[in-house]
């Protein structure tokens, strides 16, 4: 049995720690929020995020950093992704030599372009990172049902060591090296997701979610073989499978949001509508940065920007994508 805090109590870290507890684990759940703990104490019930999972009576709940890091054999950080450095920093004083930290949001920092494992390793250098993604709502996690994630880390030993913690016979647990590949797929698919929704939003069909889902894909591995990250791994659980999981899922924040956005909604709107962290807005600029620090082309995503930041109607947006230059599809490819 491992001892193992939460930090931040959304639907996501709630979910996880269902998970974790089922498996044997001593459980704490930390939040910056004083009413989301005395909510989580009276109920045993993230009732706002997660409503309908129960969480067993003796997880233990706290608004204490302190007691919520020192000793603890892993801990979870599942704030959302913006706010990923201010906890990490705040955590930093508390964070032993080696102790292993596993992020499970996604996102990329907008002013910095570095990866949320970046993130914690500079604010925290004397620690362990390990990330966990994939195709997984929190919603059906939760209820348990089957699932599929990845662990990765540079280390083998770390990459296992989170896989053995988390897998169950609802939760299958895959490791990788790849740990960029993870989190550009992982940042990425929500960007596109928000062209799903607005598709959605705008009243059309299977065809153009396909097209876009497929392109989508496309502009991700480009983006991240240009960085140094393996096209396996955009192809694996954490890029296609998350694409498709997130563009799709009536779960999905992300896809709620550009549908709100393909109804008319301003993007700061669709944000109130949805009422949770839409992190596919705040990894949106950060992608076409890199696109353009990379050298890449990613026209989904950079007419998505000119929705949410441009004002851009998102029926143009999709007339634009359809009428841009005739293209060969895989440029590899040899002709007779």
């Amino acid at each position: 049995m491992s001892d193992i805090s939460i930090i931040g109590a959304g639907s996501w870290g709630t979910a996880l720690s269902v998970v974790l507890h089922k498996n044997g684990h001593k459980i704490t759940i930390w939040s910056a929020l004083a009413p989301e703990i005395e909510m989580l104490k009276e109920k045993h019930e993230q009732a706002e995020k997660l409503p309908g999972v129960i969480l067993p009576d003796d997880i233990m709940f706290t608004t204490d950093l302190k007691e919520a890091i020192e000793g603890k054999d892993m801990l979870v950080l599942a704030v959302p992704s913006p706010f990923t450095r201010s906890t990490a920093k705040a955590m930093s004083p508390f964070v032993a030599e080696g102790q292993l930290i596993v992020s499970v949001a996604k996102g990329i920092e907008e002013n910095t372009l570095m990866t949320l494992s970046e993130i914690i390793m500079e604010e925290i250098p004397q620690c362990e990172v390990a990330v966990l993604c994939g195709p997984s709502h929190a919603e059906e996690v939760g209820k348990e049902i089957p699932t599929s994630l990845v662990a990765g880390a540079k280390k083998r030993a770390t990459a296992e060591l989170v896989q053995n913690t988390f897998m169950s016979e609802v939760l299958r647990v895959y490791t990788s090296p790849d740990v960029l590949g993870m989190e550009i797929g992982a940042s990425l698919k929500n960007v596109i997701a928000l062209a799903a929704g607005m598709a959605d939003g705008l009243g059309y069909g299977d065809n153009t979610k396909a097209a876009l889902i497929t392109r989508g894909i496309s502009e991700m591995g480009r983006l991240a073989l240009a960085m140094g990250a393996k096209y396996e791994t955009l192809s694996g659980l954490t890029g296609m499978g998350d694409l498709i999981v997130t563009c799709a899922s009536k779960h999905s924040r992300n896809r709620r949001a550009g549908y709100l956005m393909g109804q008319g909604y301003t993007m700061q709107q669709a944000m109130d509508e949805v009422k949770m962290v839409v992190e596919g807005v705040y990894s949106a600029k950060a992608a076409i940065a890199l696109a353009k620090k990379y050298h890449v082309d990613m026209p989904i995503i950079e007419q998505v920007n000119e929705v949410l930041f441009e004002n851009k109607p998102a029926k143009d947006a999709v007339k634009e994508l359809m009428l841009r230059d005739k293209k060969v599809e895989h440029d590899d490819l040899e002709w007779q």
